[in-house]
Formats: C-alpha cells, sequence, structure tokens
C-alpha cells in the first residue's frame, strides 16, 4: 500500500469482527430483468434492506465502536444528510451515550424523524452536506462532543469497506463493481477490500452530473471541489471530497462516470416497478450508470444499491414523472360543442379506446372560447406511448382537435 493509504484490509476484517450481530450480511440479488436489459449478469446488493436503510450504519458502528470511554462520554456529534444521521443515532443509542446530529434544512423529512426517532438531537442547517458539516464543526468546538466525519475516517471507511468482502464472499467470480460517490467513504472502503483481495474485479464509481467534485478530482488525479452540488440525490450531494477518501480512489478506483438525474430518477421508478425495491436516488445511481452504458464492463456486474430512505412525497413525484415520460399519463386538450350530450360523446369514445380518465376540466366562459364551444382538459391513464398515439389519431379523425399538453 502507499504511504497515503491509511486504511488497511487488516482494519476491514476487524470492523468486520465488530459488526457481527450489529448489521445485516444484506442480500446479493441477481436481477433477471436488468440482466436481460443490459446483456451482462446484474447483481444488486441490497443495502437499501440494512438497518437504518442504508450502509451508512457500518461505518458509523464501527467509528463508536473505536471511540475510548472518556470520548464516549462525551458523547458524538455528525453531519449528515440523513443516512449517516441514522447510523450515528442507531450506534449512539446502543452504546447508550448522547448523539446531535446536524443536517441540511432541505434533508428529507423521512430522515429527520427516523434520526429523532433513535433518539438523536437534530440540529438543521444550511442547504446542503457542506454547510451543515462547517455547523457541526462549530458546535462540536463549543460541547467537546466527538466528532464522526460522514466519510473522511479511517473507521468509517473500514466500516463500509465490509461490504466488499460480502460481495467477494457472495459471488467471488465478479467482474465489475459499481458503487455511488458522494464523500467516497463507501467506495474507498469496497475498493480497498476488493481490490486487495481480488484485483481483477474492477471497481467503478458513478457521481450525478450536477455533484461531480470526486469525478473531477480523480480525472485530475487532485483533490477538486465544485461551488454548488446540483441533484435531488441528496445522499452524494458533496461539493468537497475527503483527503483521505481522494487518495484511496486514486489508488484502487478504476474509473468514475456521471449520471444525469432523469436517469437515477427513470431508474427509481424502475426498481419500484420492476424489482419491488424502495431506493433512493443516491441508492439508484450505481444502477442507472449500468442502464446507461455508462460502464465500460460485461459479466457479472454488482450494483450496489447503497440506500432506500426517500421521502413518500418525493417519490409520489417521480412515479408522476416517469409515469408522463413512459406515455403513461397523459394530459390532452380538445374542444366540443357547447349543448347537452357533447361531453358524455367526447368520454364515451375515450372509454372505448380503453384509457382511464383521471379527471376533466370543462370551459367555456374564458375569453379565447369561441361562443358555442368550450374547452376540455382530460387527464388520462394510458398503457403507453403507442397506446395515447393511438387514442390522439382517433379523436381527431372523429372531428375532434385534440392536443397534448
Amino acid at each position: 500500500m502507499s504511504e497515503t493509504a491509511k486504511v488497511t484490509l487488516a482494519d476491514i476484517e476487524k470492523a468486520r469482527k465488530a459488526l457481527q450481530g450489529v448489521v445485516h450480511h444484506t442480500t446479493l440479488d441477481r436481477s433477471n430483468t436488468f440482466s436481460t436489459l443490459t446483456g451482462s449478469e446484474i447483481y444488486l446488493k441490497l443495502e437499501n434492506l440494512q438497518k437504518t436503510g442504508s450502509f451508512k450504519i457500518r461505518g458509523a458502528y464501527n467509528k463508536i465502536n473505536c471511540l475510548t470511554p472518556e470520548e464516549k462520554s462525551h458523547g458524538v456529534i455528525a453531519a449528515s444528510a440523513g443516512n449517516h444521521a441514522q447510523g450515528v443515532a442507531y450506534g449512539a443509542s446502543k452504546a447508550g451515550i448522547k448523539a446531535t446530529i446536524v443536517m441540511p434544512e432541505i434533508a428529507p423529512l423521512a430522515k429527520i424523524t427516523a434520526t429523532r426517532g433513535y433518539g438523536a438531537e437534530v440540529v438543521l442547517a444550511g442547504g446542503v452536506y457542506d454547510e451543515a458539516y462547517h455547523k457541526a464543526i462549530e458546535l462540536q468546538a463549543e460541547t467537546g462532543q466527538t466528532f464522526i466525519h460522514a466519510f473522511n475516517d479511517a473507521a468509517v471507511i473500514a466500516g463500509q469497506g465490509t461490504i466488499g468482502l460480502e460481495i467477494l464472499q457472495d459471488l467471488e467470480d465478479a467482474d465489475a463493481i459499481v458503487v455511488p460517490i458522494g464523500g467516497g467513504g463507501l467506495i474507498a472502503g469496497i475498493a480497498v477490500a476488493v481490490k486487495e483481495l481480488a484485483p481483477r474485479v474492477k471497481v467503478f464509481g458513478v457521481q450525478a452530473q450536477g455533484a461531480p467534485a470526486m469525478y473531477m478530482s480523480k480525472k485530475a488525479h487532485a483533490i477538486k471541489t465544485t461551488r454548488d452540488a446540483e441533484t435531488f440525490a441528496d445522499g452524494i450531494a458533496v461539493k468537497v471530497p475527503g483527503d483521505l477518501t481522494f487518495a484511496l480512489i486514486d489508488q484502487y478506483v478504476d474509473d468514475i462516470v456521471v449520471i444525469d438525474d432523469e436517469a437515477i430518477a427513470g431508474t427509481i421508478l424502475m426498481l419500484l416497478e420492476r424489482a419491488k425495491l424502495m431506493v433512493e436516488g443516491a441508492g439508484a445511481t450505481s444502477l442507472a450508470a449500468i442502464l446507461n452504458d455508462k460502464i465500460p464492463a460485461k459479466g457479472k456486474i454488482v450494483s450496489v444499491i447503497s440506500g432506500g430512505n426517500v421521502d413518500v412525497n418525493f417519490i409520489s413525484r417521480i412515479i408522476e414523472r416517469g409515469l408522463v415520460k413512459a406515455g403513461r399519463r397523459v394530459r390532452l386538450q380538445t374542444a366540443v360543442v357547447d349543448r347537452p350530450g357533447s361531453l358524455q360523446r367526447l368520454l364515451s369514445i375515450i372509454a372505448k379506446l380503453q384509457a382511464n380518465v383521471l379527471y376533466v376540466s370543462h370551459d367555456r366562459v374564458e375569453r379565447h372560447v369561441p361562443l358555442g364551444q368550450a374547452v376540455v382538459e382530460i387527464g388520462l391513464e394510458t398503457r403507453d406511448v403507442l397506446h395515447t398515439e393511438h387514442i390522439m389519431a382517433s379523436l381527431r379523425h372523429e372531428g375532434y382537435p385534440a392536443e397534448i399538453i
């Protein structure tokens, strides 16, 4: 190992022993659906089914386990967009010590509520992780609590690296492992474990296109930061990479790619509909890169699904948006003659075309509506794009000037 690398395979193996009975050895599930779509054998490492809903419990608990009795007596403090928060809160509750968590003001309500549910005090500060981090450092100086970094800490990285050990145990002939990246703790730990035990296995990282700090750093072989971290995947919205995680990533990770939010959102919907898995934005990033041909590997590919703590209100928006993009939810507008039975006739045609009406808006008084006519807006649930096109063509054939809006 190089002089800069401060996490060893022995550290990760020690962490695995410490985590026995605390975390789940999560399932490595071969997906027939995603294997068929890609032409490779796709395996999902389901850390969304881990305790607290993400991999973060591994590193957080390992760090707390390494603290001295004096450090534990002062309690712990952390900054997190949500998953590290829950990991620290859970680990602190098991150790019987106080925990304070600083979270960004935009953190999902579900993650805030869950963190408080584990007994931690939650402080909201800043718009992204980096701003919450600075607030946590200020509070740590005032309280004397032990700071537990979300990613740039050797014990935390070692804890996350236990995922790499599990993957190789369950799939010793894996060809590649694809991992989401925010600050880099997850992929740094996995890469150390995998490359030390099976150097032939490729390790690829994936970042959101709007938060590509580690991607830029890897390409430059030097730490780079971004002014903003613009992605809905809050778990990987990091502007400043860690120096420890960067050193390990630069040494062990084969390559890093970026993926846009639209692709991530589409993958969340596919995981929900096809695999029956609830996955957050950060958690879907690795699979999104695989499905969109960003990863230069074939064979047995493991996608680390890092977390599933997503706000249900956000999931509903993802579903609605995905259905619209897939042509399964449509808003159309047309005109009818303003006389009894006209609207009923229009709706009967739609019913015969086997589309489900979600809502109807009937307007005959706006200034742009000609006298003797009414504008009708209809929300429809359809099977797919072809079904929608058939409906539109049929309505026009029946004399309705129908348009999708």
